[in-house]
């Protein structure tokens, strides 16, 4: 009878379980610990092991936990993997896609600008001039260039002291990786060098060397629109 109501219910028994796992990952362990078997955590919760199983593959799902084979599962350290596998799929499926992703950088880098123009310590400050600098050096390389470029947004995204800025920057990387190829063909496509991309570069970084939050925000603004007009030369 035990078997048949767990059946019947067997969503929400799924549920109760994520919902356990979750409290475990969240309240009781720390990134690295490796949670109870499921046997274990099946005797605890009153279900089957199938119904665990199942749980933990939602939470895994959700980058909360590590599975491997044959090891219990461990606690994941803090990342954001379902959003940058959905922003790398959808880019890669529809390049349309870069355009909304584009939207979604304006909304968050130009706060990004602000705060690392706020927050950045010298280092990070050093770190930037040296990859505007390897830009310079690779301006008629563009797959170094863009490398680099994509270098640049992320170290502007540590120095805020958003751990969840960087966080994010870092999952969308590869999404930012796709749709970078576009616009670089577009600019290719409006016969202009990657001169004027550099320069953009450098004045969001004289900004944030002067601490100067305003002048930040407008020259990322600047860069974003000029992003989206290669975009659009590509076809987007």
């Amino acid at each position: 009878m035990a078997q048949k109501a767990e059946s019947k219910g067997s969503g929400s028994s799924v549920q109760r379980a994520a919902d356990y796992l979750e409290h475990l990952v969240f309240d009781e362990y720390e990134p690295g610990d490796s949670l109870p078997g499921e046997g274990d955590i099946a005797e605890t919760l009153q279900v089957s092991r199938l119904t665990v199983r199942e749980a933990m593959r939602e939470i895994a799902a959700r980058g909360l936990v590590d599975i491997h084979n044959g090891r219990r599962p461990v606690v994941s350290s803090l990342n954001g993997r379902g959003v940058g596998n959905f922003f790398r799929s959808a880019v890669r499926r529809d390049s349309r896609a870069a355009l909304d992703l584009l939207e979604i950088r304006h909304a968050l880098e130009v706060q990004i600008a602000s705060l690392a123009a706020q927050n950045a310590s010298r280092a990070q400050i050093a770190q930037m001039a040296e990859t505007v600098e390897a830009m310079a050096d690779s301006v008629g390389d563009a797959e170094s260039f863009s490398r680099e470029d994509l270098k640049f947004h992320g170290l502007l995204a540590d120095a805020t002291g958003n751990r969840m800025m960087a966080l994010l920057m870092q999952e969308l990387s590869d999404a930012l990786s796709a749709s970078r190829r576009l616009s670089v063909s577009g600019h290719a496509r409006r016969g202009l060098t990657l001169g004027p991309v550099l320069e953009q570069h450098r004045a969001i970084l004289t900004a944030i060397q002067a601490g100067d939050q305003r002048a930040a925000r407008a020259a990322m603004r600047k860069h974003l629109r000029a992003t989206r007009a290669d975009l659009e030369a590509f076809g987007v």
